[in-house]
């Protein structure tokens, strides 16, 4: 039986338990106490909420508050909140018309998860609807439910009717300020945003962070860093929406160097802090750092870490070229979703080590865990590297046949890559001529190279003019069938070719190198 403690609930964390719970109040005729139902959905409602709950629990946890003969309002506002806070909060929607239709009168406590769940959505006509109903109940000087309101229209309803409610709402609620500006803010007039922000009487920790939030979204990391180095109070979410703001634009350096400075004033990170940095090691391709990240996460977790971090993880080492540790990580992966996969088969298919990428994929289908697409641009570059070319046309049948995957350009790159690397030159040909898609340049460049490596001046032909159909400028292209050519002593060929770059206008890009100096 698993639960976790939310507060003073039980939160429920898999069918089972629910099932048990619910098979000892039928038993011990607890189904018609009021004080029992309330605690039953309550602990239902709370494990439909967060990285745990699944599909499952929140479909069986529906279907026993349907078979409750007369909820009452406080179990009706309890599931909705449930929904409301859960990866589908459609439910949320669907159980207050449930609601209105057996005539159960909602609350002030009833409109807020609603309309969360509309925000969310960002279903605009619905909450507009919700709003009348509001209005109809006499709900809307409610300070929840007209903060809830404003928080709707600022993000994705009507930012007049939004302005409208500020300006009856009592000009010292920092929460109704905050809605407002992070409503400007999410839909780009920085500039009022931060009129608006210089105009709070009061500021609280949420409205600087909505501000360097709405800074960083934007591009805007000046004025961000400015807004975080002036704030008086600062949490997890203000260090995040930094470190995040840099990942994004691309200043890896200055997200690491944040980080260093977030541990030293003794704030502690969380998940979405380290998920940021792991990509920044990443993007970098620091390894060094990247360990380091690792080290700090297994601090953090005890040696247990999501599937999000771990996965983050496994590519960050596979693409810091430490494919070994990538698979270390893989293998720590308790719950492995088809992006644990995806990301050590293809690391090791584009490191050389093609048989094991295949083995783990021949491991990876005796698991409930379904290859897509990407599993299988993996599995048909691995099929490449090794030259096995039976094996990669009977992966590409698999692919169309069991699993119902029509192939991308990507899937047909790699079967001519296969074929060519083979010097099955001519099966590459009438491959390219079966494909239901049009081919690229990257196809038939990969085609010239194959004939190039094999010999093949007839159809390096073909192929190159292809190419200059598609694109006529590219100097590499000309000088690759030169050299065709010229591999096979045709040096008239290749004097033609070099005759017809000029003719063209094409010059051939000066070589160059690039050496990184250290101080």
């Amino acid at each position: 039986m698993i639960r976790k403690r939310t507060g003073t609930t039980t939160a429920v964390t898999n069918v089972g338990t629910l099932k048990q719970i619910r098979a000892l109040m039928i038993v011990n005729g607890f189904t018609s106490n009021v004080g029992f139902l309330r605690k039953l959905v309550l602990a239902a409602a709370m494990s439909m909420v967060g990285p745990a709950a699944n599909a499952a629990v929140t479909q069986y946890t529906l279907q026993m508050f349907a078979q409750i003969p007369q909820p009452d309002t406080f179990m009706w506002n309890t599931i909705i909140r449930g929904s409301s806070q859960s990866r589908d909060p459609s439910h949320a929607v669907a159980l207050y018309v449930q609601m209105d239709q057996r005539s159960v009168k909602p609350d002030n406590f009833t409109f807020p998860f609603v309309l969360k769940a509309c925000t969310k959505l960002v279903w605009v006509k619905t909450g507009s609807a919700v709003h009348g109903r509001i209005l109809r109940f006499g709900l809307g000087s409610n300070v929840v439910v007209r903060n809830t309101l404003l928080l709707f229209h600022a993000k994705c309803g009507d930012l007049k009717i939004a302005t409208e409610i500020f300006d009856d709402s009592d000009k010292r609620d920092v929460v109704a300020w905050s809605a407002l500006i992070a409503g400007y803010a999410q839909r780009g007039d920085l500039s009022v945003a931060r009129k608006l922000f210089g105009e709070m009487p009061n500021r609280d920790l949420v409205s600087w962070n909505v501000m360097i939030t709405a800074y960083t979204k934007h591009g805007e990391m000046k004025c961000a860093r400015k807004l975080f180095d002036e704030s008086p109070m600062r949490d997890v979410v203000s260090w995040n929406a930094m470190i995040g703001g840099y990942v994004l634009r691309g200043l890896n350096r200055e997200a690491l160097e944040l980080f260093d400075e977030m541990c030293t004033v003794g704030e502690c990170p969380d998940e979405v802090t380290m998920l940021s940095l792991v990509c920044a090691c990443t993007d970098l391709g620091d390894l060094e750092s990247g360990e380091k990240v690792h080290t700090k996460i297994m601090e953090m977790s005890k040696g247990k870490f999501s599937t999000l971090l771990g996965n983050a993880l496994v590519d960050m080492y596979a693409k810091c070229g430490n494919i070994r540790k990538a698979i270390h990580v893989f293998w720590l992966i308790r719950d492995k979703d088809v992006v644990s996969w995806n990301t050590v088969i293809s690391g090791l298919a584009f490191h050389g080590h093609a048989e094991e990428s295949l083995g783990l994929f021949r491991e990876m289908q005796s698991t409930k865990v379904c290859p897509d697409e990407i599993t299988f641009v993996g599995v048909l570059a691995a099929c490449s590297h090794v030259g096995n070319v039976d094996e990669g046309n009977r992966y590409f049948h698999l692919m169309r046949n069991k699993y119902k995957i029509e192939p991308n350009i990507r899937h047909c790159g790699c079967v001519v890559d296969m074929l060519g690397r083979a010097g099955l030159l001519k099966e590459a040909f009438d491959f390219i001529a079966s494909m239901k898609i049009e081919p690229n340049a990257i196809i038939w460049r990969s085609l010239l190279g194959a004939c190039k490596v094999h010999g093949d001046v007839d159809l390096a032909k073909q192929a190159n003019e292809q190419l200059l159909r598609m694109r006529g400028n590219q100097s590499g292209d000309y000088v690759l069938l030169s050299n065709v050519y010229a591999s096979q002593g045709e040096w008239n060929g290749a004097e033609k070719i070099r005759k017809l770059m000029d003719d063209n206008g094409v010059t051939k890009n000066r070589g160059s190198s690039f050496v990184e100096a250290h101080s």
